[in-house]
């Protein structure tokens, strides 16, 4: 079977969700693809403050994209920068024990699995493997530790977690995280692209380059979980492989002028832009309150005519939307932080500027 099917799965998984913060909605679609390689992850109660919400776009496999999705946000919780309350550090390791966990036997095993290759799943994977075999003490990741028998597939992976009024997006690849504040679409991640300058630079310092807007003329992203092959530059740390997993972080103060958050594949946004996306959304919630509905509508919406180009990807997208129950900083503190709180309308699709976030790791 080609890249392509003859008709499209136009089929949907949905599913909805709440706490007492916030309602979210999610859906997923085949679409033209001869397989479904995206996943995802939702959890409204991750601990009794916190919000947990990935989308994860794989290629070459399905694998490594449903690898993220069962084990990211559980590697999250067992760091103790999570438990000291420092939510960035947390889940940029996450993201980078993602690559060691499967260069491990049982990393290796728990992909068979999902590939479908073997029928019994690994016991406590997360527990299976320590790491201090994998990690420094600086707390970078160590290839020369590795056989670098992980996979060469790979996926995008775009995260948000909510704790009390903070919103924490981590973003590596081309997957997208947009927020709509007083009804103006905000990018709150960026495209990791080959031809971005800072993207480059690394690419060719590890020995890589890029042809054709693509790494070593064949990935058309320069950050991504997975895709060993192009992290075997023994002498350099996970952080600056030709390709690396390492997310962009951003932490921002969510307000009563916060409507709500997309998180979405970039079979969404070849076909939406961020402001495109908001503004379809906000006229689909005049009249539909399911939030799955309305995911499933901006899928249907991209969805191309006839297989080839634009509209013919996987599709993943979830919705969350605020219930409004920020709790207002003192008058001191808003006097004090107005300018950097404040989160300014975006019309590309460029990051949000550094000067505009609370937080920028």
């Amino acid at each position: 079977m080609g890249a392509y099917l003859s008709t499209p799965k136009t089929e949907k998984v949905s599913e909805n969700g709440e706490n007492q913060r916030l309602i979210y909605g999610m859906s997923s679609m085949q679409g033209w693809r001869s397989t479904m390689e995206d996943a995802h992850a939702a959890y409204t109660n991750l601990d009794s403050s916190t919000s947990f919400f990935g989308v994860y776009d794989g290629h070459g496999g399905k694998e490594v994209a449903k690898f993220c999705a069962k084990f990211l946000h559980q590697e999250m919780l067992e760091h103790e920068a999570y438990r000291a309350g420092d939510l960035g550090t947390s889940v940029r390791q996450a993201f980078l024990r993602m690559d060691e966990m499967m260069c491990e036997k049982a990393g290796q095993k728990e992909l068979a699995l999902l590939r479908g290759k073997v029928d019994k799943p690994t016991d406590n994977l997360v527990a299976s493997i320590e790491r201090d075999d994998v990690t420094g003490q600086d707390g970078n990741c160590r290839y020369e530790e590795f056989d670098n028998k992980g996979p060469t597939s790979g996926c995008t992976a775009c995260v948000a977690i909510i704790r009390n009024n903070q919103l924490i997006v981590a973003n590596a690849g081309d997957s997208r995280c947009v927020l709509s504040r007083k009804g103006q679409a905000c990018d709150l991640s960026k495209d990791h692209k080959p031809d971005l300058h800072a993207e480059k630079k690394r690419i060719l310092d590890a020995g890589g380059y890029v042809q054709y807007g693509r790494v070593n003329g064949s990935l058309n992203l320069s950050r991504a979980i997975g895709d060993m092959e192009m992290k075997q530059n023994k002498l350099l740390p996970a952080e600056e492989q030709t390709v690396t997993a390492n997310p962009d972080i951003i932490t921002v103060e969510l307000s009563e002028d916060d409507d709500f958050l997309i998180i979405a594949c970039d079979g969404i946004w070849d076909c939406m832009s961020s402001k495109e996306a908001v503004e379809f959304v906000q006229e689909q919630l005049t009249t539909e309150k399911k939030l799955s509905v309305v995911c499933e509508r901006v899928l249907d919406r991209c969805l191309a005519p006839s297989s080839g180009g634009e509209g013919c990807d996987n599709m993943t997208m979830i919705l969350v939307q605020f219930k409004k129950a920020f709790q207002t900083s003192t008058s001191s503190e808003r006097q004090m932080g107005s300018d950097e709180q404040q989160i300014q309308p975006k019309d590309d699709n460029s990051v949000v500027p550094e000067s505009y976030l609370v937080k920028h790791v």
